[in-house]
């Protein structure tokens, strides 16, 4: 077993890994961004060391950083989590050339499968069928139009080498294609690190069922039941549960046994997830994720297997605890994402913020998965997942009923959250039948009126200072950093100076706003939300309806049209591309 294992992750996936070391005895380490220097990863790890950075690609997608700090701690294994380097075979590889294990599949693996188009090709020689697609990178608009004439529309354009919903665009007809494509190109650059995407048909009402699998270096390949995550909005995950609703036996197990060929057709090791899409009584191979998933939980609560203790033994080459013939599945567990978004009517605007208040629920059942604590601060530069909350229930009526209990007393204040769009899922007809579709969310669910929006408590008063060795001192301790690793000190301090640092890291800059001016129709065009401008789309002197796109903003790795309020003549445009912008501020003019 190892002795030192790194978490080249943050939020509530470090967390959960660092919990596992405990249990298992292995030491910590952490690392974190020049944002995440108090998170709860770092304080919660055995050492932690500072990649530099604010942005994913300054800290966490800095390989020689991580690299650094691999050889700088003496950690004998790598634990990617989800997103970031966890499905980057060069990663892999570079780790594995000094000696160090990979807590993931082979790179030979995560190359096949990570690259979506030769995954479907590896797909079809299992006997795996896909959805209807092409097996090339997309080069022009003119191949996707070729592709609509054939197919028809709706086309998913989709990141070759991602997956989770980032860098995926729906083309619902030919005027759409350049504006998608451009998009789901520059996301999948943004947070995979590479802009190649390909496309397939869209299905028109289907579910998203996926299978967890688990490989060991001995030849054992076993699937641990099946995951429904139909309920998605922007091609994203809000909740997931287990088993899958109204699916037939005999389907579930021709989707683990597909499952099980995939994995073997790559030679795979470690936890991964076949995702399937399934309509009208047929599944169709989607994509493999060479991964743990964010939905891992639910699972875990079903089968009673520790994922990512599984993880790391057959990472340290022992053999799975368990044969397929062991895994069985009780009862029904259901994962709700609380997100920092603003359901917004079913908008779902991201909402970057401090924590000022977590209270999370507990009781029978009920699991809480968090990265964050009251007073954190949830950066517009990451994932916007404050938590994952899991409920297990003997049967699915009882889970639903638990996650409603669970959810009324869930709270989180100082930011926007989508706490108030779960309540709703969970008392809608719909999903209680289980009739609902990956299309549902934004289609069909009525979200009117529904906010996600939290008091914010007002800072600490300022107060003021002195130096004075005659002061009253106080015990704070302090957090430095001594060669770019983490210690935590304490230090004795004048009262009045503690009370004045404290007032002075409350009060946090912000770019001023001008959103008292910004009334509806008034030609002031406002940004929701903190985030980047990522794409001017207007230029003064243009003519444009309301309703028509003037910028795109990415805020917490999602892009955001920012539209019109008016009819008018773009008179002038406040921003450039690359620019940072606050919630209320004016960025075009109309009139």
């Amino acid at each position: 077993m190892f002795s030192k294992l790194l978490i080249a992750n943050r939020g509530e996936i470090a967390v959960r890994v660092i919990r596992a070391c405990r249990e298992l005895g292995i030491s910590s380490v952490a690392v974190y961004s020049e944002l995440d220097r108090d998170a709860v990863h770092v304080r919660l790890a055995d050492e932690a060391f500072a990649l530099g950075g604010r942005t994913a690609a300054e800290s966490y997608l800095n390989t020689e950083a991580i690299l650094d700090v691999i050889s700088r701690s003496g950690a004998d294994a790598v634990h990617p989590g989800y997103g970031f380097y966890s499905e980057n075979a060069e990663f892999a590889r570079a780790i594995a050339s000094r000696g160090v294990a990979f807590v993931g599949p082979p790179p030979e693996a995560i190359e096949v499968m990570g690259d979506k188009i030769s995954a479907r090709l590896a797909a079809q020689r299992s006997g795996v069928a896909s959805v209807p697609g092409t097996t090339e990178v997309i080069t022009s608009t003119d191949e996707v139009a070729a592709f609509g004439a054939t197919h028809g529309y709706p086309i998913a354009i989709k990141a070759a080498y991602g997956g989770g919903g980032r860098g995926m665009k729906v083309v619902g007809g030919p005027d759409e294609i350049e504006a998608a494509l451009e998009s789901a190109q520059r996301e999948a650059a943004a947070f995979f690190g590479r802009g190649e995407c390909y496309m397939e048909r869209y299905l028109t009402w289907p579910r998203h069922i996926e299978v967890q699998i688990i490989a060991d270096h001995h030849g054992n390949v076993v699937w641990l039941g099946e995951r429904d995550c139909s309920a998605q909005r922007r091609h994203q995950k809000l909740v997931e549960e287990s088993p899958a609703p109204l699916l037939d036996d005999t389907v579930r197990k021709a989707m683990g046994d597909a499952a099980v060929a995939v994995a073997r057709g790559c030679d795979y090791t470690n936890a991964g997830t076949v995702e399937f899409l399934y309509q009208d009584g047929e599944f169709f191979y989607l994509e493999m994720n060479t991964r743990l998933q964010v939905e891992h939980p639910v699972t875990e609560m079903v089968t009673g297997v520790d994922l990512v203790r599984e993880q790391i033994r057959v990472a340290a080459g022992e053999p799975l605890s368990f044969t397929q013939s062991e895994v069985t599945s009780v009862g029904h567990a259901i994962e709700a994402r609380i997100n920092a978004e603003d359901p917004a009517g079913g908008r779902f605007l991201p909402s970057p913020g401090s924590l000022t208040s977590l209270r999370v629920p507990d009781g029978f059942g009920v699991r809480w998965d968090g990265g964050y604590e009251a007073g954190d601060t949830i950066s517009q530069y990451y994932d916007n997942l404050i938590g994952k909350l899991i409920v297990w229930g003997s049967d699915r009526p009882t889970a639903i009923a638990r996650m409603q209990r669970a959810l009324g007393e869930l709270s989180i204040g100082g930011v926007a959250t989508t706490v108030a769009a779960h309540t709703v899922i969970m008392a809608s007809e719909d999903f209680r039948a289980g009739t609902h579709s990956t299309r549902w969310v934004e289609e069909q669910l009525d979200l009117s009126g529904v906010s996600g929006k939290a008091d914010v408590e007002p800072p600490v008063g300022s107060g003021g200072t002195s130096d004075s060795d005659d002061m009253p001192r106080v015990r704070r301790d302090v957090v430095v950093e001594v060669d770019g690793k983490r210690f935590s000190v304490s230090a004795w301090v004048p009262e009045a100076a503690s009370s004045a640092t404290a007032a002075t890291a409350s009060a946090r800059p912000r770019r001023a706003s001008s959103a008292a001016s910004a009334g509806t129709g008034t030609g002031q065009v406002t940004v929701p939300m903190q985030g980047t401008i990522v794409e001017i789309l207007v230029e003064v002197g243009q003519e444009v309806t309301s309703g028509d796109g003037v910028v795109v903003l990415e805020a917490m790795k999602m892009e955001n049209s920012i539209n019109a309020d008016r009819s008018g003549t773009i008179t002038e445009i406040k921003v450039a591309p690359g620019d940072t912008v606050g919630a209320g501020d004016v960025v075009i003019v109309i009139s």
